[in-house]
């Protein structure tokens, strides 16, 4: 196998969390082309065709549709095992939805980064509104903790939603509203949009939720919100070692 592949085909079934190894078992190819299938599939923008292409010049032969059950499946748990190693993020957010397109319809995934612009954390829901606001803040915050301030743009709902978890709350987060304090986080988008663009839009939600998981989730390593206990890890080793 040529020297750009993981390399990972003589690492010990043990060695893997149990319910990754479960999966694996399952998908009867080697771990290192599963692996790396998965990675360049959420790090860059490529289609499943594309991914395809690029394994049959390396003389592998994987079907498209496997590369996409292989992602669907693997992306869940390598989130559960991402949040373990994520770095803690600050207490100023600023949040904003960006629009995603699912079996031709248009959906919203909310997203917020912190003052710094790394990422807080993501929702895709299927519509833009208060319920749809307040289950992303209540999910955010029960991952990341409760902020100080969170920055939203003129949306109502976003501010309806934020103003009825604050009357909850015996200590309210303070809520601001600015379209200029929210370029960091529109700016943001950018890297996720870019990735998702040669898909040409998902086929159903659940799809989608899982995919746009694994997209941020190389987003966030990419921008090295991945603990590294000191060790100096490429891009690519950081996402290996998640399930390693």
């Amino acid at each position: 196998m040529p020297n750009t592949m993981v390399r990972m085909n003589n690492t010990p079934r043990k060695t893997l969390p149990a319910g990754i190894d479960r999966v694996l078992k399952r998908l009867h190819y080697p771990l290192d082309v599963i692996l790396l299938c998965v990675r360049w599939y959420v790090a860059y923008s490529l289609s499943l065709r594309n991914l395809e292409e690029m394994m049959a010049e390396r003389g592998i032969d994987v079907d498209h549709s496997s590369v996409h059950r292989w992602v669907i499946k693997l992306v869940p748990l390598f989130e559960k095992a991402f949040r373990k190693h994520k770095r803690p993020v600050g207490n100023s957010w600023r949040v904003d939805e960006t629009y995603v397109k699912v079996r031709g319809q248009w959906k919203y995934l909310y997203r917020a980064v912190d003052k710094a612009g790394d990422t807080v954390d993501f929702l895709l829901r299927a519509h833009r509104d208060k319920v749809a606001a307040r289950r992303y803040f209540e999910k955010a915050i029960n991952r990341n903790g409760e902020p100080e301030t969170i920055t939203v743009d003129k949306s109502g709902a976003n501010l309806a939603a934020l103003e009825a978890l604050n009357a909850d709350r015996p200590t309210p987060i303070k809520v601001r509203q600015s379209k200029y304090l929210n370029n960091v986080v529109e700016q943001d988008h950018r890297a996720i949009k870019r990735i998702i663009k040669p898909m040409m839009g998902f086929k159903d939600f659940r799809s989608a939720r899982i995919i746009l998981t694994g997209i941020e989730i190389m987003h966030m390593i990419r921008k090295g919100q991945m603990r590294n206990d000191g060790i100096a890890r490429s891009l690519a080793e950081q996402f290996y070692s998640i399930v390693m």
